[in-house]
Formats: C-alpha cells, sequence, structure tokens
C-alpha cells in the first residue's frame, strides 16, 4: 500500500521559514516525479512545486524564488524548503507523486497545515 506522510507545517509569521517534508514509500519515490500541493481554504487544490527524476524542478509562479523542493534518497524523501513566507501562503499542504501532466498518482496523505500569521 503506497503512503506519503507530510509533516513539518506550523504557524509562523510573515517573513519566516519552514521545511516541509514528505516520507513516501521506496517504490513510488524511485520511479516517480514527486511534487508539493496546497490547498486553502474554499479554494483547489493547486501545484506549487514539482521535482522531476531528471532532477529538474518547476515552480508555481507564486512561490518561485521563495520556496525549494528536494529529496532525499536514502530517507525516501521530499522536502520543501518555504522561505519569506506570506499570509497567502497559508494552506493545507500535501506531497504526491505525479505523472507527466502533473496529475496525481496515489491516494492523498493527511497532509500538513501551514499558517502564515501577518
Amino acid at each position: 500500500q503506497v503512503q506519503l506522510v507530510e509533516s513539518g507545517g506550523g504557524l509562523v509569521q510573515a517573513g519566516g521559514s519552514l521545511r516541509l517534508s514528505c516520507a513516501a514509500s521506496g517504490t513510488i519515490f524511485r520511479t516517480n516525479a514527486m511534487a508539493w500541493y496546497r490547498q486553502a481554504p474554499g479554494k483547489q487544490r493547486e501545484l506549487v512545486a514539482r521535482l522531476n527524476s531528471s532532477g529538474s524542478t518547476n515552480y508555481a509562479d507564486s512561490v518561485k524564488g521563495r520556496f525549494t523542493i528536494s529529496r532525499d534518497n536514502a530517507k525516501n524523501t521530499v522536502y520543501l524548503q518555504m522561505n519569506s513566507l506570506k499570509p497567502e501562503d497559508t494552506a493545507v499542504y500535501y506531497c504526491n507523486a505525479v505523472d507527466p501532466f502533473g496529475r496525481a498518482l496515489y491516494s492523498w496523505g493527511q497532509g500538513t497545515q501551514v499558517t502564515v500569521s501577518s
């Protein structure tokens, strides 16, 4: 059974930083691109960062220059370093494996709440 477990969220003031972690089952981690999504209250889930198996990355315009996605292959973990946080970054953050079109491949984990106060 595929498992995705996100952690690292919390409450932070605007301008602060957080690092999110996503532990994934070994199989999906090694064979797929991985991505971080977020869902704010009343809004659709959106993809914010993608890490391809080649090592290339893609970011939503809203987070470019502030967020960095990375992976630790030995730990089967994907990270999202979030700097210069803004109140509009407040959301539940999720990770998932993605296909070439950016579609999530597996059931969602519980996510991790990020709240940025102004």
